[in-house]
């Protein structure tokens, strides 16, 4: 087993979690409506991680190609996995009860939501960094604008609790997620 092979054994447990908890907080909202009023902009962010989870397995998978793995390229991998994992925990608390429905919940955590979002921004820039020079530049600057954008509204996201702010940010997120998966990422070699 190659040193690639085996940090994607621990990273692929934590993202295993990650994908575990969005579902089983998606079937609880469906198996048990009496858990808590769903709220549609809190469903939006539930796709939005789902999918960034999904695909996140899919694009470090460029790791293969790192010849040498340091003891903090290892760490700097497996934190990239925590920030992914607590994104999606974030999402679906293990109790409801002291808020009025997921609505309330996620206007009250969403300072923390969307810091926790721009902190997996910044490690995101590090990780495209860490699988090459070459490999960053062929995303373009849209890379680079994609990511100041974002983490621009999420401070306003972490600020407002404007609906159509959130909304609208939210599907944004889902549609360029998906844009750039199928632009960039329709095959690994």
């Amino acid at each position: 087993m190659g040193m690639f092979e085996y940090v994607a054994v621990l990273t692929s447990i934590i993202l295993g979690l990650a994908i575990t908890h969005l579902l089983q907080g998606t079937a609880r909202l469906i198996q048990d409506p009496e858990s808590g009023r769903p709220y549609w902009v809190h469903l939006i962010w539930v796709v939005y991680m789902f999918l960034t989870s999904v695909f996140w397995w899919w694009w470090e998978f460029r790791l293969k190609h790192l010849e040498v793995w340091s003891f903090p390229v290892y760490v700097f991998v497996v934190l990239f996995a925590v920030a992914l994992y607590l994104l999606c925990a974030m999402l679906f608390p293990p109790r409801l009860d002291r808020y009025h429905g997921f609505k309330d919940y996620y206007y009250s955590r969403r300072a923390w939501f969307f810091g926790l979002f721009i902190v997996f921004q910044l490690i995101d820039v590090g990780d495209t960094l860490l699988k090459g020079e070459a490999y960053f530049a062929g995303l373009g600057p849209e890379y680079v604008v994609i990511r100041v954008v974002k983490i621009t509204l999420c401070v306003v996201a972490m600020r407002t609790r404007n609906e159509p702010f959130h909304a609208v940010f939210g599907l944004a997120n889902v549609l360029q997620q998906l844009s750039w998966a199928l632009r960039f990422y329709d095959t690994v070699g």
